[in-house]
């Protein structure tokens, strides 16, 4: 008789745990829509943009209900020069977050005559020292930015001559742009000076 009953327990034991791993997944977890949406989101840019401005990442995009609220009050340009200096700046620990706009057709190098002009408008983003870096790209439309691998000062000898400008032009680096934490992006605008 125990071992009827030991075989009868087991074969419930057994169908109760198959019934429960082969059940369908149904439900989804917020954690899960909360991950679609902030990858979604890191891709999506404004559609309209300001004038000699590259496409600029808005706070409606920002990943999720709390990361909208946060941003809110802060201009998509801001939210923008945030994130890539937070994802791309060289030095994290700056007193000053400097955006200079460069409109297309100015020289990379304004003191070589042998200098390529940019081909689009682009941001330069740096610190107010010159250990802080810097970084100049362009705008994609589509939550992407092309950097150029420029310094924010020049040293060396001129003319370079027009191939190595036209080497730098060339060989931007793409680069998709991050959500980024909200917190951070928020000391960071809190530095941001848009230069004239």
């Amino acid at each position: 008789m125990k071992k009827v009953s030991i075989v009868v327990s087991t074969t419930i034991f057994m169908l109760f745990f198959a019934g429960c791993s082969n059940s369908p997944k149904t439900t989804t977890s917020s954690q899960d829509t909360n991950n679609e949406e902030v990858s979604s989101a890191d891709n999506l840019v404004t559609e309209e943009s300001p004038v000699n401005q590259p496409d600029v990442i808005s706070p409606e995009n920002s990943g999720n209900e709390e990361g909208k609220e946060i941003l809110s009050s802060y201009s998509s340009e801001q939210i923008e020069y945030a994130r890539i200096w937070l994802q791309l700046g060289p030095n994290q620990e700056i007193d000053e977050l400097n955006v200079l706009h460069i409109p297309a057709g100015t020289p990379l190098n304004p003191n070589d005559d042998t200098s390529a002009l940019y081909p689009k408008d682009v941001i330069q983003l740096a610190g107010s020292r010159l250990v802080d870096g810097s970084v100049t790209y362009s705008g994609n439309g589509d939550g992407s930015i092309h950097v150029y691998n420029v310094p924010l000062r020049w040293d060396g000898q001129y003319p370079a001559g027009e191939e190595f400008y036209k080497d730098i032009i060339e060989n931007t680096e793409l680069v998709s742009v991050q959500q980024g934490d909200n917190n951070r992006i928020i000391e960071l605008i809190k530095l941001i000076h848009v230069q004239p």
